[in-house]
């Protein structure tokens, strides 16, 4: 992929925005808009970080990189398609030792507590093909702050470093895996069962199929054939 400007990390999701919907977008990141919408509609008991939990997460993450130094993001699911943060360049890498499931219980966002949908984390085992982004080292910690208020507010991820292999190097890039012990991992759901979750879901933020077919879609525009997301697709589109 070519280089790309700051322009482009104002994209958001293709679906269209209902007055009462969560869109991710790089200025609701920036004033805070975002996640004071998600906290207003936190179901009782759901634990979340705070702002400062948040920060401390991203300080422990980066405690042993050079400040001076570029920082790559891998992205496996809607970062790829909706980043919302500004990144210098982009290019489709591999993880070897994880692949892309869904393998995440949400009773909200893209579900509700009495039809939960499924999000994507990344487990351990195989392969996953998805895009790393180079964030330039004098905007890393700014971009990076965007990142972590949108994919570390809740506790099902855990940020890690990963080596990434793009075209012609292998490079360290930060992640986000599933927490095994989280209430929220979903284990023993069949394909066929996680695509009548994902078909029937839908939340503050959309609709899980919304969210499964943006993610097919956008590997598929950059070449790339996820097993595994193959298979709920075919159970989705043969219906229940």
């Amino acid at each position: 992929m070519n280089d790309r400007d700051d322009a482009a990390t104002q994209a958001i999701t293709s679906e269209q925005a209902a007055p009462d919907k969560v869109v991710i977008t790089r200025e609701g990141l920036v004033d805070g808009s975002l996640l004071a919408r998600i906290r207003a509609q936190l179901l009782p008991g759901m634990v979340v970080r705070t702002d400062a939990e948040i920060a401390a997460s991203l300080d422990q993450t980066l405690a042993a990189h050079d400040p001076a130094a570029e920082v790559w993001v891998f992205g496996y699911g809607s970062l790829m398609w909706n980043p919302a943060f500004a990144y210098a360049e982009c290019q489709v890498g591999i993880v070897r030792g994880w692949h892309r499931r869904f393998c995440l219980w949400l009773e909200m966002g893209r579900g509700t507590p009495d039809n939960p949908g499924l999000m994507l984390g990344l487990d351990r085992g195989g392969t996953c093909r998805g895009v790393a982004f180079r964030i330039p080292a004098a905007q890393a910690r700014g971009e990076l702050s965007l990142i972590w208020q949108r994919e570390m507010f809740g506790t099902v991820y855990i940020a890690r470093w990963v080596q990434v292999r793009l075209a012609g190097a292998v490079v360290p890039a930060i992640t986000f895996v599933v927490d095994r012990a989280h209430p929220r991992y979903a284990t023993g759901v069949s394909d066929a069962d996680a695509a009548r979750y994902i078909a029937s879901a839908t939340g503050a933020l959309g609709s899980c199929v919304s969210y499964f077919d943006s993610t097919v879609s956008h590997l598929g525009s950059l070449g790339i054939r996820d097993a595994g997301l193959q298979r709920i697709a075919d159970a989705i589109a043969s219906g229940p």
